[in-house]
């Protein structure tokens, strides 16, 4: 990698980890819950769903989330153990309805019976226990990913840090169209597909420039997008 291009992710890494950028975002709800002094349980239901919808453009994502945390009574913990939700086939946020956060709610449920936090899960894991997806070796599974950075980075800016057993250094770049798109145009990678391998180059990459923290690149990402668009 070019010195210049090391210097520039660094710079943008320093500059667009900053709250002010994020206000309105997804992550805004899981942060609002630590805001509020919730449990570690309301605040990772809040991050499993505010990634889940994390797709499209941010005003839609954040009036999506809005109205999913509305119905929960803005009690996440409590609406998914309580059993009873709003469970029918007309959509919650594009092609996300209604029945299908009913079920993760199940799942979420069944699991928190049994467990007092989702840290112990991998990121396949959450997608075969919490999502019910089928296993596939190839899948970035961003949105996992994406909330699992929420979960464990832990500089006191953007991310929660709330999972102190997971290290910074074992995390994924979450990896979207817009993600590969920058990535491509920096040079840090060459593969065509949008796949796991090609998230784990990526993030190989940023290992370079922060071994101990590589995702800390996403927000690198985020920089170029931003100085870049249009």
């Amino acid at each position: 990698m070019k010195q210049k291009t090391i210097d520039l992710l660094r710079e943008w890494a320093e500059e667009y980890n900053d709250p002010k950028y994020f206000e309105e975002d997804p992550i805004a709800f899981p942060r609002e819950f630590v805001r509020r002094g919730a449990s570690l349980q309301d605040v990772e239901i809040a991050a499993i769903f505010a990634a889940h919808l994390a797709w499209g453009r941010r005003p839609m994502i954040i009036r999506d989330c809005q109205r999913l945390f509305d119905e929960m009574g803005w009690q996440p913990y409590d609406y998914v153990m309580s059993g009873s939700y709003r469970d029918d086939e007309t959509s919650l946020h594009r092609t996300v309805k209604w029945s299908e956060t009913a079920a993760i709610c199940g799942r979420l449920r069944e699991w928190y019976s049994w467990h007092e936090t989702l840290e112990t899960l991998s990121a396949k894991e959450i997608r075969s226990i919490i999502f019910r997806r089928k296993d596939d070796p190839k899948a970035p599974d961003k949105k996992i990913n994406l909330m699992r950075r929420w979960m464990v980075r832990n500089d006191g800016k953007v991310d929660l840090g709330l999972w102190k057993k997971t290290s910074p250094k074992d995390l994924v770049v979450p990896l979207d169209v817009h993600v590969y798109g920058q990535a491509t145009a920096l040079g840090l990678t060459k593969r065509r597909q949008k796949d796991l391998r090609t998230a784990m180059e990526i993030t190989d990459r940023f290992r370079e420039i922060w071994p101990d923290d590589p995702v800390l690149g996403d927000f690198a990402l985020f920089g170029y997008g931003v100085t870049h668009n249009g």
